[in-house]
């Protein structure tokens, strides 16, 4: 029986935490898909098409992960694609409340779906897509916190003018 897992999220932009957590679900379902969620009410620091560009590059490597876009409910997304397992990360207790949220709303929406939460790695508790913005724009250095294939794309952003938005 084929297991096909939905890690669904903002992306903006992808982190060594993300990272982590999509390293680890290749290795423990049969097909990962990774998206990039879309909100209407929320604008990105980046394009989708430059998130999805940058997870596409991070996630070359694992040859059962797909890189998407998504809107909509996660619930309904996970029906589409056949998944039965939807992926989060959680960095700590502040973290763990509002997920479990979600995973009862989502269960409620999607019954066949199971919500699996993996914990960060250790020394990835603080990373987060909104601190590596934050050092970004501030001209920090963010090598400890994104892989080494999108760090200049996002530093490349910030020297062009780009803006934090998010």
């Amino acid at each position: 029986m084929s297991v096909v897992c939905l890690y669904a999220g903002s992306f903006d932009p992808v982190t060594n935490g993300h990272l982590s957590l999509i390293r680890r679900a290749s290795e423990q379902f049969d097909r990962v898909y990774v998206a990039v969620m879309e909100n209407a009410k929320k604008q990105g620091t980046f394009s989708v098409g430059e998130r999805l560009r940058m997870l596409d590059t991070v996630c070359a490597p694992y040859a059962n992960v797909r890189v998407m876009a998504g809107d909509g409910l996660t619930s309904a997304l996970a029906r589409q694609l056949g998944a039965g397992v939807l992926l989060r990360g959680l960095r700590g207790l502040s973290d763990l409340e509002s997920e479990l949220i979600m995973a009862k709303v989502n269960r409620r929406l999607n019954p066949a779906l199971e919500t699996v939460f993996l914990p960060t790695e250790e020394g990835l508790e603080t990373v987060s897509s909104s601190l590596v913005r934050e050092l970004a724009a501030l001209g920090g250095n963010i090598d400890f916190f994104v892989p080494p294939e999108v760090r200049d794309m996002i530093i490349a952003h910030y020297q062009q003018g780009g803006q934090d938005d998010g």
